[in-house]
Formats: structure tokens, C-alpha cells, sequence
């Protein structure tokens, strides 16, 4: 696993290491199962407080990237197993918003191409 900090960056540290795992994690360089670097080990080996890799720990692991298997260690996660159930779960929580709005279905869905592309920039 390769990571670099650029402290030049405007994103904070602890984003541009959750990016960055993610990022290897979702295209294979990480594979699943991919035992990650202690807490502890990675902050050293990138100049950072543990505090500031653990915070990126935490955010990857709500976002279903990695798991923490107690004293075994932190790994890379099925793809998307946590991460494919809670957008699932707010795709449906949109939904029922948009039925109780009246929207119709084009427009519900003219909505969420809408946000998409503000999002993603496409």
C-alpha cells in the first residue's frame, strides 16, 4: 500500500488518507481482505497523529471500505457490502419522500440526475 500526503492539498490529512484507501480499495489495489497498517504504523509512516489516520479509519469503516476485526487487525471489506446497504436504504428514504411530495417519477428522477451531476461534476 502506497500513500502520500500532500500538505499542500486543501483537503485535510485525515481526508486525503479515507480518499486514498478508498480509492485503492474500490479499484482493486487494495484487494479484499488487504490487511491494513496498524493505526499507529501508518501515522508514522506518513509524519501524521494517530489521531489523524484513526479519524480516517472510523470514516472508512462507516462507509463499509474497511473492517476492524478487534486485536486481528483492520482489512479491506467486500466491495460495498455496508456501503451498497445504506444507499439502498436512502434511495428508499427518497422515495417515499418524493411520493408524499407528489412528484412523478420523471421528476424524482430529473432530480436525482440533477444532484448527480453537481456532485460528480458531469
Amino acid at each position: 500500500m502506497t500513500l502520500k500526503i500532500d500538505i499542500d492539498d486543501s483537503a485535510p490529512p485525515y481526508e486525503q488518507v479515507r480518499a486514498r484507501i478508498s480509492e485503492q480499495a474500490r479499484s482493486g489495489a487494495l484487494p479484499v481482505g488487504y490487511r491494513l497498517p496498524t493505526v499507529r504504523g501508518l501515522a508514522e509512516s506518513l509524519g501524521l497523529a494517530a489521531n489523524t489516520v484513526a479519524k480516517a479509519y472510523r470514516a472508512l469503516e462507516a462507509d463499509g471500505v474497511i473492517e476492524t476485526r478487534g486485536r486481528n487487525g483492520t482489512f479491506v471489506a467486500a466491495a460495498g457490502s455496508a456501503a451498497d446497504r445504506e444507499l439502498a436504504t436512502a434511495a428508499q428514504a427518497y422515495v417515499e419522500r418524493a411520493r408524499r411530495l407528489g412528484l412523478t417519477e420523471a421528476d424524482a428522477l430529473a432530480a436525482v440526475r440533477d444532484a448527480l451531476r453537481a456532485a460528480y461534476g458531469g
